[in-house]
C-alpha cells in the first residue's frame, strides 16, 4: 500500500467543488487537510467517462470519472441519489502520481478494516478501503488492473458500507481509454 500526501483528501476536494453539467453530483464535504475547493473542468466526454483538469489548493490534476451504470445494496434499498459513487483514474505531477485508481462514495463509509474487491473480465483486485475511499491494494497491480479495464467492457466493485450493507456498483468500461489518454495529455 502506497500513500502519497493528498491521497485521500484530494478525490474529495475535487468533487466537493465540481461544476459538470454532464454528471450529477452530490455535493461532499472535504476533510478539513483538503483545503480551498477545487472547481473542475470538463475537457471532453467520451462515452460514460468524463476527462478532467482542476487545480486544487494550486496543484494541477487530470482525471478520468464515471458513475455507475447499475448500483445494488443488501439489504436492498439502503442507499439514496444522496450516495452518489464514483470511479476516478487521477494523474497529479506535482506529487508524480499518474493513473492512479480510486473509488469516492459520498452519504456513507466503508465498513473499517475492509477490503473492495473489484473484478474486471475474468480478473479480480483488491482495493483498500478507508472512510469514503477505496485504492488498489498492491501498487505494483496498478498498471495491470488499468490495462484490463482498457480492454474490458464494464467493472464491477464489491464493498461493505460501515452500517455493513453489502454494494455492488457497475460502472461501464466505454469511454475509459479516451478519457484517460484526454487527462493524461492535459496534465504532461
Amino acid at each position: 500500500m502506497r500513500l502519497t500526501p493528498n491521497r485521500f483528501a484530494l478525490p474529495l476536494a475535487v468533487v466537493a467543488g465540481l461544476s459538470m453539467p454532464q454528471l450529477a453530483f452530490a455535493q461532499a464535504k472535504p476533510p478539513a487537510a483538503a483545503g480551498p475547493t477545487a472547481q473542475a473542468t470538463l475537457l471532453g466526454q467520451y462515452g460514460d467517462w468524463g476527462a478532467y483538469s482542476a487545480t486544487p489548493g494550486g496543484q494541477k490534476v487530470c482525471f478520468a470519472l464515471a458513475k455507475p451504470t447499475s448500483s445494488s445494496d443488501i439489504p436492498p434499498n439502503r442507499r439514496t441519489a444522496a450516495n452518489a459513487v464514483y470511479l476516478f483514474v487521477s494523474t497529479r505531477p506535482a506529487e508524480k502520481v499518474s493513473n492512479e485508481l480510486s473509488v469516492l462514495v459520498t452519504g456513507y463509509e466503508f465498513k473499517p478494516n475492509t477490503e473492495a474487491s473489484v473484478a474486471v473480465g475474468g480478473s479480480s483486485f483488491a482495493m483498500y478501503t478507508q472512510k469514503d475511499g477505496a485504492w488498489v491494494k498492491n501498487a505494483a497491480e496498478e498498471a495491470k488492473m488499468l490495462d484490463t479495464m482498457r480492454k474490458g467492457s464494464d467493472v464491477a466493485i464489491k464493498a461493505t458500507t460501515s452500517r455493513g450493507s453489502q454494494t455492488t456498483d457497475t460502472f461501464s468500461l466505454k469511454g475509459l481509454a479516451e478519457a484517460v489518454k484526454r487527462a493524461g495529455d492535459e496534465c504532461k
